[in-house]
């Protein structure tokens, strides 16, 4: 599965394009109540058991990857392997930037990005920053499109080998209706008939 995500992404970058001159990453809670490796005490639901994907999207929303972690694993451990997806990518943009939430507001994320040749838009700790105004809502509407994956939205598997195909599979069904709807706006833009006499 995570060889036909790749196809669907790359099909998509060379059709389209994707936007990676502003990525996102950010992490999401959902329930893993049969446990599993993948699955450890969410502190946002009573400790219940619980997944965090940490996950990487173009400015559009685009995933371009995703890694999964129990839930109590904080934000900032998780950033490195998944800025390491953009790897995958090819040649990016010349300093691209990276927006992040106030989780990620330290020294050593800001040391991380600096080293990988990327710019960094994070959110201070303590200060309001609604995330419509800035470039990190793309990443929690992608959040909310994989919640709308029963699978996702509540893991009942125990291994983190099939987690990870139904987060690929995921991955794959946005990618695709993505450039299908791209491409039948494109289609009905070329084909509209001229208004001029």
């Amino acid at each position: 599965m995570g060889r036909l995500e790749a196809a669907a992404r790359e099909g998509y970058d060379r059709l389209i394009g994707l936007e990676l001159t502003d990525v996102a990453v950010d992490g999401c809670l959902t329930k893993a109540p049969c446990g599993g490796e993948v699955s450890g005490p969410n502190p946002t639901d009573r400790g219940k058991l619980g997944i965090k994907r940490s996950t990487l999207v173009d400015a559009s929303g685009l995933p371009l990857g995703v890694v999964s972690a129990p839930a109590n694993r904080h934000d900032s451990p998780l950033l490195a392997p998944t800025l390491d997806l953009l790897k995958d990518l090819g040649p990016l943009p010349e300093s691209p930037y990276v927006h992040l939430d106030a989780g990620y507001d330290s020294h050593v994320t800001r040391l991380l990005l600096a080293e990988r040749g990327l710019q960094g838009a994070i959110a201070h700790k303590g200060l309001p920053a609604p995330v419509q105004a800035t470039k990190r809502w793309p990443v929690e509407r992608t959040h909310a499109w994989h919640n709308n994956f029963y699978k996702l939205a509540r893991c009942t598997e125990r291994r983190q080998i099939v987690a990870d195909f139904y987060i690929a599979f995921a991955n794959t069904v946005v990618l695709v209706r993505r450039l299908l709807r791209r491409a039948w706006s494109l289609y009905r833009w070329d084909t509209r008939p001229s208004r001029r006499p």
